[in-house]
């Protein structure tokens, strides 16, 4: 992955790379495989993580109808 930096403008090209590694889930990779996680851990997480995404999404739904 390369990024051109024009006329100097190192701030343009460091958030050209940060979108980049984002939309790639590079970085998300990385910390995934980091350190090991037994299966039953990653099913653990995973579960937890909808949990928390379907309260999120309750509490957005409901404020949505008041």
């Amino acid at each position: 992955m390369t990024i051109f930096v024009k006329n100097g403008n190192v701030d343009q090209a460091l958030r050209k790379f940060k979108r980049k590694i984002a939309d790639d889930n590079k970085l998300f990779d990385y910390r995934e495989k980091e350190f090991f996680e037994k299966p039953s851990q990653k099913r653990k997480r995973r579960k937890q993580s909808a949990v928390v995404r379907e309260r999120k999404r309750q509490e957005k739904f409901r404020k949505e109808r008041k």
